[in-house]
């Protein structure tokens, strides 16, 4: 779950990493109020979750409260990469002398967090890592002891930041090592931390991703998320706790466990097909939880076929079953559906399905040829 700049940078604050001063704004009336607060020299920053904001033009400095608002109205009527603009963030402006990039990941070569500095601040980390690998300082951080004073200081020097800096920007990397670490963020960046003509080290951008499977520890991080930026589908299929990832083929697959759902999508590509979707049911699933899984797929124009693939261990193969011709009684399509069944009481499962009159399979490249078939309009045999 990735967060906007402002609510990143909230919780920076949180832990002590200074930011400017700002606020939100939803219209160019507050927005010309808000630099009227900071003394009229303002940032007026696009609240989206793309890159390429200050490209696009998301990004604009005002001189005065009327500029302000005038290129609030601006922002907030664009679109940037199909994204309408419904947020701003006005910030005091700063001063810039240096940019610096610091931010924390996980290497899971390394099964470690690791820290990154850079004196190449202000750009994509990416292109730095590309183009200046020698610019970037890295030190992995033990999880049970944390950030260590002296890995600051290795950092700062290995960027040659100037000595007078060295101990607020120990504090800074600390905490934003604990914003990353208590929020179970899978990154946590500050890009460019700057520092000001006024010789403070200041966060002027921030950016967190947070791992999903933790936010039930973090109820109100979990109230952040913006679904502007998710298809529908994908929104809908967290109401059921399905995991699900559309992509742009054809045919729809549902499957019980992610790997056996990459497996799946492999062996449908590998035979000429193209997969719609990445879903995993779980284990267990009830009728209710495969209709909506249905329902989500099929609400795709471009699926030409479904093909559910269940490996019956704990959940029995007659019941997945009778689960989904319930599911089907209430979804009503003329999608063909192809079913691959093994496991506990899969024969008796495959015989529910056939007495349906849906396609049956015993393998997974029988059911793959079967459903590719079926979506290009051939015959099932």
């Amino acid at each position: 779950m990735k967060l906007h700049e402002y609510q990143s940078k909230q919780i920076f604050s949180n832990y002590g990493i200074p930011i400017p001063s700002g606020r939100v704004a939803a219209n160019a009336a507050d927005a010309k109020h808000i630099a009227e607060e900071l003394g009229g020299h303002v940032v007026i920053k696009s609240q989206i979750l793309v890159g390429g904001r200050g490209k696009a033009g998301g990004i604009r400095l005002a001189k005065s409260p009327q500029q302000a608002e005038d290129l609030a109205t601006q922002i907030l009527g664009m679109e940037i990469k199909g994204l309408p603009v419904r947020k701003i963030l006005v910030d005091e402006a700063a001063s810039i002398e240096t940019e610096i990039y610091l931010g924390i990941t996980n290497d899971r070569s390394e099964r470690k967090p690791v820290m990154m500095a850079s004196s190449a601040g202000g750009v994509e980390i990416e292109q730095v890592a590309k183009e200046t690998p020698d610019k970037i300082v890295k030190v992995h951080i033990d999880p049970l002891l944390g950030l260590r004073d002296y890995q600051a200081r290795d950092m700062a020097a290995g960027i040659d930041l100037p000595r007078k800096h060295w101990q607020t920007f120990g504090q800074i990397g600390r905490g934003l090592w604990r914003a990353y670490i208590r929020s179970d963020a899978t990154l946590a960046e500050i890009n460019p931390l700057v520092i000001t003509s006024q010789n403070r080290l200041l966060a002027v951008d921030g950016k967190m991703v947070l791992d999903d499977n933790a936010l039930f520890r973090h109820p109100d991080l979990a109230e952040m998320r913006d679904v502007d930026v998710e298809p529908e589908a994908e929104t809908e299929a967290r109401k059921y706790s399905l995991s699900f990832i559309k992509l742009d083929g054809y045919i729809g697959c549902m499957v019980n466990g992610a790997g056996l759902a990459m497996a799946t999508m492999d062996i449908i590509k590998l035979h000429g097909g193209k997969p719609a979707n990445f879903l995993d049911i779980g284990g267990g699933a009830s009728s209710e939880k495969v209709a909506a899984a249905l329902r989500i797929i099929l609400s795709d124009a471009n699926v030409k076929a479904v093909l559910f693939n269940i490996f019956g261990g704990i959940t029995r193969g007659d019941e997945v079953a009778r689960g989904i011709l319930a599911a089907l009684q209430e979804v009503k399509t003329d999608v063909p559906m192809i079913t691959r069944l093994v496991g506990t009481n899969a024969e008796e499962g495959r015989q529910i399905l056939s007495e349906a009159n849906m396609i049956t399979a015993e393998t997974l490249v029988d059911a793959a040829k079967k459903a590719i078939s079926a979506a290009q309009g051939g015959e099932q045999v």
